[in-house]
């Protein structure tokens, strides 16, 4: 006999159960790929969300994240190179022989474990500015299997077999990579692409970047010009190349005298002068020349050769640098001022240096007490104080005027921090003499104690300085740090957590030094 019901049970209906299931599994799936994305690249093993950066402690060298949390204990006596640090591919050097020259390598992760173990040595390609800047190509890596070098990719994928003799960067050039093979050079692409083949004696960049070409030097000792895609631009027939050019026109020495040709190797230009620095952006106005250690500008006259010795300035100043077409920057007297190609003074020669801003079409000016000027594209001056930064990609200019930060747009508006700097939690503010914080809505989240501050960085730090000492706050406005550290020589003065940026900028690391 059957149990009785008191009310009627529905059926299961499997097919709306699968379904629910499959909504419930796919919302899991979803969770948990989120999850991965800000924390780790299963494919890859990096983590994705994290930035790192050396560090320096007890002149030992590790890494930490964004957060100032170690990753690697500062326990190696060289600096650890990160070539993006975005991913965790740390490059290690060690037992350094300095009598030899031979040294040890290896790459580590996040995870401390090491990485890449199969090659001899790992390393990443350095380069440099006409300034002496370092940097490192960003997405690839130099490797060394059986005494030959190749190229591989920051998850180790080859790029490049390892058959070449030398694998160095292009001075002053990215994402052109200059390889040797049986003492011949060529150029090749960060993917791995052969650009120019390494068949001649040697090989240099043309301009600023890779797509300027290059200038090559043949068996019997000449130089020509190959573009970008190795077509020939200039037969290997000059004594020398120099990397001024511009509108298809050339600086080449014959017979050891500087001379301007254009692309057809037809001179253009061969007297008048000691020598040309510049060609002007457009030819029409001719070239920036030195003779008898003074600059002028000469025009060039057609195919006649003749007829290009009349200059359009006199060579009489100091120097001569164009900052756009027709406008010059000069230097007389030891101050630097403005003249157009009449030679006529748009700008006083009064200051200590003078600098163009192409993207926001400004003079920066500066005189013997580092203060600045800030100039428009007409030479009036729109604004005074320290400049502190220039952001061409958000399109602002940071002054420091009468010990406040202030924003102003290319077009000289005021602007306010929030207004610039959507993702920060804190603002500088300034009451009574003495420095503080603000949220957007003007709130005192850190009161005004403090005798100088930065801006927030994008990591969410701020520093803070007291009684002549630095420290750090968070983007709650919590104090990391103490004001401890004496940072009157730093150029820059920048936090993560309690680590602060080295005095060598050019290092790019981040101290303890307490």
């Amino acid at each position: 006999m059957s149990r009785g019901r008191r009310y009627d049970e529905p059926k299961l209906n499997l097919k709306k159960v699968f379904a629910v299931i499959l909504a419930i599994i796919v919302i899991i799936m979803f969770i948990i790929g989120i999850k991965r994305i800000l924390t780790k690249d299963q494919d890859t093993g990096k983590i994705a969300s994290k930035t790192y950066f050396t560090i320096l402690k007890d002149n030992k060298y590790g890494v930490m994240d964004e957060r100032g949390t170690l990753i690697v204990d500062p326990s190696y006596a060289e600096m650890i190179i990160i070539p993006n640090n975005k991913k965790d591919v740390f490059l290690c050097t060690y037992d350094v022989d300095y009598d030899t020259g031979t040294y040890k390598t290896k790459a580590l992760n996040s995870k401390n474990e090491e990485i890449f173990t199969e090659y001899e040595q790992i390393e990443a390609i350095q380069n440099q500015d006409k300034n002496n800047n370092l940097w490192y190509e960003s997405n690839i890596l130099k490797i060394k299997k059986e005494g030959k070098y190749g190229l591989i990719d920051l998850t180790g994928k080859e790029l490049l077999p390892a058959e070449y003799d030398s694998i160095i960067g292009l001075e002053g050039i990215e994402n052109a990579i200059k390889v040797s093979k049986e003492g011949k050079y060529g150029i090749v692409g960060i993917s791995g692409e052969i650009i120019i083949k390494p068949e001649y004696s040697d090989i240099s960049g043309l301009g600023k970047d890779n797509k300027s070409g290059f200038i090559i030097k043949s068996d019997n000792q000449k130089y020509g010009i190959l573009d970008f895609s190795g077509k020939q631009v200039l037969e290997a027939k000059y004594d020398e190349i120099t990397n001024i050019y511009g509108n298809d026109l050339y600086v080449v020495k014959i017979n050891e005298k500087q001379t301007v040709v254009n692309k057809d190797g037809v001179e253009m230009l061969n007297n008048g002068y000691d020598e040309i620095k510049a060609i002007m952006k457009n030819s029409e106005n001719g070239v920036i020349y030195k003779k008898a250690n003074k600059y002028g500008v000469m025009k060039i006259n057609g195919d006649d050769v003749t007829k290009s010795t009349n200059p359009t300035i006199e060579a009489t100043y100091d120097e001569l640098k164009e900052a756009k077409s027709g406008v010059l920057i000069a230097k007389k007297d030891g101050k630097y001022g403005i003249i157009d190609l009449e030679n006529k003074t748009k700008v006083e020669f009064q200051y200590s240096s003078i600098t163009y801003n192409e993207k926001a079409d400004i003079y920066i000016t500066e005189n013997e007490s580092f203060n600045n000027e800030i100039l428009d594209s007409e030479y009036n001056v729109k604004q005074k104080g320290i400049l502190l930064d220039i952001d061409e990609e958000k399109g602002y200019i940071e002054l420091k005027q009468e010990d406040e930060y202030k924003y102003y747009n290319f077009k000289f508006e005021e602007k306010q921090a929030k207004d610039i700097f959507t993702a920060n939690t804190l603002f500088v503010s300034k009451k009574d003499g003495k420095y503080g914080f603000v949220d957007k809505d003007g709130k005192v989240i850190v009161d005004y104690i403090y005798d100088d501050v930065t801006k927030q960085n994008e990591y969410g730090y701020s520093a803070i300085k007291k009684d002549g000492k630095w420290g750090a706050i968070d983007n709650k406005g919590t104090v990391v740090q103490e004001p401890t550290y004496n940072l009157d020589d730093y150029l820059k003065i920048d936090f993560i957590g309690r680590w602060h940026l080295g005095k060598d900028l050019n290092m790019n690391y981040y101290n303890m030094s307490i």
